[in-house]
């Protein structure tokens, strides 16, 4: 995915510093459950201070928020996947990648990652949304309700539904799922 015209705008060392953040806090995961990351740690794995941390960060969650979304939207690049409005194969796709998204997320049916859990969910359906969104503007059709609900709509019914399927045990697998789910959410996408 290409970069945003604000994210190509930001000064190389404020990219390079929230880099250092965000991994920082992905090793730190590898290691313990992250209730129990605390922000020093995260600046110390990082090579920062405390104050650099909240220069760049209100709080650990936000910090989550960006890893979350980076590792999202790198999964979508490396699909390929443009979603235009019109393809229901780049639609199973962006299923198909939440899908995958999840089940590699480790703890997400365990009930102490729950604390990561609202992050998570609210990192992968804004990156969902703006992509089914752009991929809307560039198809316009006249619908009965706003673009921008429309994608939020699809979004979410994507996530919820990925994540029923991610937490039940003797799950199929997810290209089962993808065509039922695209039929679901497609007519909400005016198709």
């Amino acid at each position: 995915m290409a970069q945003s015209a604000s994210e190509e705008a930001i000064d190389p060392r404020i990219r390079r510093t929230r880099q250092l953040l965000q991994d920082a806090l992905e090793k730190l995961l590898q290691q313990k459950d992250f209730d129990k990351i605390s922000i020093q740690e995260i600046a110390d794995a990082a090579t920062v201070n405390r104050v650099t941390f909240y220069d760049h960060y209100p709080d650990k969650f936000a910090l989550l928020e960006c890893v979350v979304g980076r590792r999202f939207n790198e999964l979508l690049a490396r699909r390929n996947i443009q979603f235009d409005g019109t393809c229901g194969a780049a639609l199973r796709g962006i299923v198909l990648a939440v899908c995958d998204y999840l089940a590699g997320t480790p703890g997400i049916d365990v009930d102490r990652q729950r604390l990561m859990e609202p992050h998570l969910e609210w990192a992968v359906i804004a990156v969902v949304r703006r992509v089914i969104l752009e991929g809307m503007k560039q198809h316009p059709v006249e619908r009965p309700v706003p673009a921008e609900m429309s994608a939020t709509a699809v979004s979410w019914a994507i996530y919820g539904a990925a994540l029923e399927w991610a937490r039940t045990t003797d799950r199929p697998a997810s290209e089962e799922i993808a065509g039922p789910l695209v039929a679901l959410v497609s007519p909400l996408l005016g198709h």
